[in-house]
């Protein structure tokens, strides 16, 4: 199903209002962000109206039995469309650079220019080092875990070392341009998961007024002093919350994020809550949230590792999407890991889940990399 996304949603008087409406109500946070962010950011307003894209984490770079093939990914390989979104991660331009990972930014960026020019979505997450240590993203919870949010600020030991972080995206996000010249825009997600302890930033090792403010600077210093203008903003917790004030504790406010998200598999494992339920009404908060707000609604990250159920997508997920109306611009699936042949959240052929994947990817409701057209006008 081929979407034009300039006309398709508003073919009635009506409609065309609604239209006009959501032209005044919802805009980007980057005053200054390209006609091609403005318009992405637009459009995936107007498609969570009736639609969702579907997502897959690296999806272009590997998949469970191979890695490095052209224009291919594991749910290609199964439906015949790439994924509509395809996420990627900073970490590539700001983590311990080296030879070899000076070449996959450059495989990162190509296969960036590849999603843009024939019509995807790309996001970016950041699994950022520690610029206060020089550790991983994922801290030791065996052992006493530093402020590093406090270090990072103006004033702080490391915030000279977090500024150069800053500019390396920068550079990165400069250098994403498709074959027509224009900067290609780019969901960037940082700080995800913050409510967790797995990851340096997470609010036990920091208090929400210094997250806020990192956050805050973060959006700043990229928009306003290194003047990147092609960034779409994601806000993304975990799925702990059970109230939109919950939700909120971190939340540095309305001009400082476009994107209201959710990373959640603990509600869909057989070793977690195992209640999907859970999930449609933490995904019915961020909806309303966002129709409040101004903002587009996602499922940042999710899946169920392995996917033992061969009926996931259909009779899991999907209710999930779309619980109680509930508006959502896209759903990411994810990573295929190639090395841990456990760690897939997408079909490859032979899998089980292919049948049932196949009849998400048939419903009107989800949209892949061929259903758009236009999203970027």
């Amino acid at each position: 199903m081929l979407i034009c996304l300039v006309c398709s949603f508003w073919m009635c008087a009506a409609n065309c209002n609604t239209h006009n409406q959501a032209r005044k109500n919802f805009s980007v946070i980057d005053p200054k962000a390209t006609q091609e962010t403005k318009a992405l950011f637009l459009n995936l307003q107007r498609i969570q109206e009736r639609h969702i894209l579907v997502g897959h984490h690296d999806a272009t770079l590997y998949g469970h039995t191979w890695a490095g093939d052209d224009n291919r990914s594991d749910i290609k390989d199964v439906c015949g469309s790439h994924p509509a979104l395809i996420g990627f991660d900073f970490a590539i331009a700001t983590n311990q650079p080296s030879e070899s990972t000076k070449k996959r930014l450059e495989t990162t960026l190509k296969r960036t220019v590849e999603a843009y020019d024939r019509g995807g979505v790309v996001t970016f997450c950041w699994h950022a080092n520690n610029p206060y240590n020089g550790q991983t993203a994922w801290v030791d919870t065996t052992k006493a875990i530093e402020n590093t949010v406090k270090e990072l600020l103006p004033g702080g030991k490391a915030h000279e070392a977090y500024k150069i972080n800053l500019k390396q995206i920068a550079d990165m996000a400069k250098l994403a341009k498709g074959s027509d010249g224009k900067l290609i825009p780019i969901i960037f997600r940082p700080f995800h998961e913050m409510e967790g302890g797995w990851f340096w930033w997470g609010r036990p090792y920091r208090t929400p007024k210094e997250f806020k403010e990192l956050w805050r600077f973060t959006v700043e210093y990229l928009r306003d002093y290194l003047g990147v203008h092609n960034f779409i903003y994601a806000y993304s917790t975990d799925c702990k919350f059970k109230t939109s004030e919950e939700y909120l504790i971190d939340y540095p406010g309305d001009k400082y994020v476009d994107v209201l998200g959710m990373d959640d598999y603990w509600d869909f494992r057989p070793d977690g809550a195992n209640s999907p339920t859970l999930a449609a009404e933490k995904v019915k908060i961020i909806s309303d949230l966002a129709q409040v707000k101004g903002k587009l609604a996602a499922m940042t990250e999710t899946g169920l590792e392995s996917i033992p159920d061969s009926a996931w997508f259909t009779t899991k997920l999907l209710p999930v999407l779309r619980y109680k109306g509930a508006k959502l611009a896209y759903v990411m699936l994810w990573r295929n890991d190639t090395q841990m042949k456990q760690h897939f959240y997408a079909p490859f052929p032979g899998q089980i889940s292919v049948p049932d994947f196949l009849k998400f990817y048939k419903d009107e409701y989800t949209l892949f990399e061929e259903d758009l057209k236009g999203i970027y006008k």
